[in-house]
């Protein structure tokens, strides 16, 4: 993302900002339109502590609260009690969040008094807020956006989305992939044996895979297993693959992106107990329309997806 671009003007100049994400993709994008704008040094971060965001606030202000699960009303609570206790002692010029449910602890606490409050929502809603924008927009001091102009309106300001940072472009290449990166995300307790079930059934002798489970913890796998990889080992893993196969995961397929590399994509479902909703489906949608994704069709998988992701590459441009 440049420093040009739009979402990154929501942070006036110099602004002291309390930036509010729950890890993952929220986190990741929020980080973007962090970089891009021309906070404060002092400003703070509130998020969950995991591998993705201590090296990313390394050096920074951070604050981490207890992991939020889907529908955790508890850690929700707790987290809002931290950030009335903290917002007591501390001054912001902005508080600004991505989501996902941190943002509804604490962005509520923020607007109350009287902090400028704002909340854009992720770019894997394509078709309209998620269950944290539907609370959030019902707060009459917290300004919303989103990064689809599809829905926008009144209510929900539309100034561009972090996807408009890239486009696809055609590598050019004969070569048959054989070298497999298969990362598949950290949420809990959700696993997608679907999408190993699809791999396995393209995969040919000679693959060298590396796999990246997260809670599908399986020893029926070729090649390297791990539950969890550091954002290091991540990025050389990627580097190294001839395609890189990821869940419909926000924060996986921006960091990919960033490295110039479209994904071959598997999208988890609501209705497999896959996910808490069918989110990943929205920004499967996204990301093939602008052809910076390939998706593998679960039910009916083909090599050729795999194929036709090595031929195709991502090229930043400008906002």
């Amino acid at each position: 993302m440049t420093e040009k671009h739009p979402l990154a003007q929501l942070v006036p100049p110099q602004a002291r900002v309390l930036w509010v994400a729950s890890s993952g993709g929220h986190f990741s994008q929020l980080m973007r339109i962090a970089d891009a704008a021309d906070a404060a040094d002092d400003s703070d971060w509130v998020t969950f502590a995991n591998p993705q965001t201590l090296g990313a606030l390394d050096g920074k202000r951070a604050h981490f609260v207890d992991y939020i699960a889907p529908r955790d009303v508890k850690n929700a609570a707790k987290a809002a009690r931290w950030a009335a206790g903290h917002l007591r002692n501390e001054k912001y010029d902005l508080c600004i969040s991505t989501g996902a449910a941190l943002a509804v602890s604490v962005l509520p606490v923020a607007a109350a008094r009287g902090i400028e409050t704002v909340y854009v929502e992720s770019i894997s809603r394509v078709d309209g807020p998620s269950l944290s924008g539907r609370m959030l927009q019902r707060f009459p001091r917290i300004r919303t956006f989103t990064q689809h102009e599809g829905w926008a309106s009144t209510k929900w300001q539309w100034k561009g989305s972090i996807l408009d940072s890239w486009a696809a472009e055609n590598r050019e290449t004969s070569r048959e992939p054989k070298r497999f990166f298969v990362t598949l995300g950290t949420i809990r307790p959700y696993r997608f044996d679907r999408a190993i079930d699809a791999i396995l059934a393209v995969l040919q002798p000679g693959d060298e895979v590396t796999w990246q489970l997260g809670c599908s913890e399986r020893d029926d796998l070729p090649g390297s297993v791990h539950r969890e990889v550091k954002p290091t080992e991540f990025r050389k893993l990627a580097q190294e693959a001839d395609v890189t196969i990821t869940h419909a995961g926000v924060g996986s397929i921006l960091e990919l992106l960033d490295m110039g590399i479209t994904p071959a994509i598997v999208v988890r479902s609501q209705d497999n107990a896959e996910h808490v909703d069918n989110h990943q489906r929205q920004i499967a949608a996204a990301m093939t329309s602008r052809g910076l994704a390939f998706e593998l069709d679960l039910e009916q998988p083909s090599r050729g997806t795999l194929v036709r992701a090595a031929e195709f590459g991502a090229m930043s441009v400008s906002a």
